[in-house]
């Protein structure tokens, strides 16, 4: 088992209190496809942690910093003095420096605590991320050569070795220390450690995204994240000025069972600092504004333009939907969850918000996979913050933000990895109808949403069904002539899996509403493709598109009979493949590529559109209109 001494040094190092990163690359080899992208790196701490016999005494590790970090950076860390390059050599990136593990039971159930079911065990404390040396093609040929010692005649009598590894560091307060390790993930053991290193200001407000508060369309909030709690403020519009309030959320506030802590709780935890949000009101609909945020102890964020969405009642709006995104690393490291579509979603959608149409978008649960590796989210809301900083981010819940056991979610899953929604609602405060009862509707031009919590109950007469009753059976259909219902967890998907992917139960209760209150249009996520259906009720199709003058799928609801369903999980999320065989007879297209939606609503006509993020081309498009077009 190694040395005592060592074996504590490396218990204090193999710590940390979260995970992961936000990218660009594709996932790397080393990881195993189980319920997701997973790395062997997860196992570190749950194997016997040996001592490194005999290290090279010209060991070295580089950090190509002069100073502190900023708050983003593609920082090279250079390891030297090797004498003999191996395949199992490994750096981690750890933060806070000085984690430390305690009671951390060799027990593979701490795996389905982060709603994973693959069959690697877990760690206790988890590093954010983590590259094998190997990984710099010159290193296994020692083609970056060193001299440590010539003899007299100059002849070099000892040759080590050297590589460079990139690692992509945003500001998550903490600091950070880069360890050096030998024995790969299986039996690792520490040969060099960089020194800790801290960012220049752990308190700057970083990561600004907006949300609509109402259906006016002339207040916006914005929420953002420091290091400070004090009260800063979001500066806008030419010279006004609205105060944040700023919440954070402990340990204590994670969900755990008895037995054994949740990863929230416990290895996955990282302090989230302070969530800042402010209300910018006097503003107008459909109208661009300058906006920063923070105070002058603190620092301030860049200046950015938003715009806000057009207000209830008029003649159209644009939006962009998907859902399961999460994020993926922007280096080539491995890391605690990747979602490889991630990076091409958001970097599509990006040029998506160049063209000036896009008023809002929509996000539909399973927001950033943090599953209660909490310093995920700084890395997933560094990857939205183009997106969300200059329009409406809406948000649903899902269950890798919400279910946990004792949790009262209606699915008794562990996929929230004990963040029971605590972490969502303080990222993301929706106009929701109050604390964990996140489901609220929103109007924007000519379109009435209405967005649901599945993982709340929704059982005939619980909270929510009657909220969504009175809510459908209120709306004004000559303000807002379309209804777009919006949830996470599907009614239709022909995916066969061994965890089924829609409950009976839910469609019975809920799908009922939808036809009586003659809603439009459905959109779900949780499976990760895109599925559109006929007007279907009870599993059958009450009428089928035609074809328009362009060729388009069209279904007239002059005439109404059922609504459309369409499943736009294809955010990120590895996908789900579909078979041909039974293949039902509601299901009328099927995707499986990453991508999202595309949505033009005039007061006469709904345009949908499934955009494949790699080649940004539609890949199935249907309208849905009213008064006999």
């Amino acid at each position: 088992m190694g040395f005592p001494s060592l074996l504590a040094l490396l218990l204090g190092l193999c710590a940390a209190a979260g995970s992961f990163s936000a990218a660009l690359s594709p996932p790397p080899v080393t990881m195993h496809e189980s319920f997701a992208g997973k790395s062997e790196f997860r196992t570190v701490n749950r194997r016997p942690l040996e001592a490194c016999l005999n290290p090279s005494p010209y060991l070295s590790i580089n950090v190509s910093t002069a100073g502190p970090l900023p708050d983003e950076a593609f920082i090279n860390v250079t390891i030297g003095g090797v004498r003999r390059p191996d395949g199992s050599h490994w750096v981690a990136m750890i933060t806070p420096s000085n984690s430390s593990v305690f009671g951390c039971p060799l027990s593979g159930v701490n795996y389905i605590e982060t709603g994973d079911l693959a069959s690697l065990p877990l760690l206790c404390h988890y590093p954010v991320k983590a590259q094998f040396v190997k990984s710099d093609p010159n290193y296994l040929g020692c083609k970056n050569a060193a001299c440590q010692k010539r003899s007299a005649s100059g002849a070099c009598q000892v040759q080590t070795c050297g590589a460079t590894l990139t690692f992509h560091v945003i500001n998550f307060r903490t600091d950070v220390e880069f360890v050096f390790f030998s024995g790969g993930f299986q039996t690792p053991c520490v040969l060099k450690r960089s020194g800790v290193l801290r960012f220049a200001n752990p308190a700057k407000p970083l990561h600004g995204h907006l949300s609509s508060t109402d259906s006016t369309a002339t207040s916006m909030r914005i929420t953002w994240v420091s290091g400070d709690g004090r009260p800063q403020q979001v500066q806008y519009a030419g010279g006004r000025s609205a105060a944040s309030v700023a919440t954070t959320f402990t340990q204590k506030d994670m969900c755990s069972v008895p037995v054994l802590p949740s990863p929230a709780k416990d290895f996955g935890w990282h302090d989230p600092g302070y969530i800042h949000s402010a209300v910018m009101t006097g503003l107008q609909p459909s109208q661009s504004y300058d906006y920063r945020y923070g105070s002058d102890s603190v620092g301030w964020s860049d200046t950015t333009k938003f715009r806000t969405p057009p207000a209830a009642g008029s003649d159209e709006v644009s939006f962009v939907i998907y859902g399961d995104m999460g994020k993926a690393p922007l280096d080539p490291s491995v890391e605690h969850y990747i979602q490889p579509g991630s990076i091409s979603v958001t970097n599509a959608v990006a040029k998506e918000m160049q063209t000036g149409k896009v008023d809002s978008i929509f996000h539909i649960g399973d927001i950033s996979y943090a599953t209660g590796f909490l310093v995920e989210w700084d890395f997933f809301l560094h990857l939205i913050t183009p997106l969300a900083s200059q329009v409406s981010y809406m948000t649903a819940i899902g269950n890798h933000e919400r279910d946990y056991a004792g949790s009262r979610s209606v699915y008794v899953t562990p996929d929230s990895g004990g963040e029971c929604g605590v972490a969502y609602e303080s990222y993301f405060p929706m106009p929701a109808v109050g604390k964990d009862k996140p489901w609220y509707s929103i109007e924007q031009g000519s379109v009435h949403f209405i967005v649901m919590s599945t993982e709340h109950q929704w059982s005939e007469k619980s909270e929510q069904y009657n909220w969504m009753d009175e809510d459908l059976s209120s709306v004004d259909r000559s303000r807002t002539p379309w209804v777009i219902f919006i949830g996470h967890r599907p009614m239709y998907s022909s995916i066969q899996s061994i965890l089924p992917s829609v409950d009976p139960n839910f469609v019975a209760s809920v799908e009922p509403l939808l036809l009586n209150n003659m809603v439009d249009l459905v959109f779900f996520g949780h499976v990760h493709n895109y599925e559109r259906t006929c007007a279907v009720y009870q599993g059958k199709c009450k009428s089928m598109p035609k074809k328009d003058a362009n060729g388009i799928d069209t279904y007239d609801n002059s005439n109404y009979t059922a609504p459309v369903h369409a499943i736009v999980g294809a955010g990120g999320f590895s996908l789900d493949g579909f078979s041909s065989i039974n293949r039902k007879s509601w299901s009328v297209s099927r995707v499986s590529e990453f991508g999202y939606a595309r949505v033009h609503a005039t007061r006469t006509d709904v345009l949908v559109q499934f955009v494949s993020s790699s080649t940004m081309e539609i890949q199935d498009q249907f309208r849905i209109v009213k008064g006999g077009r």
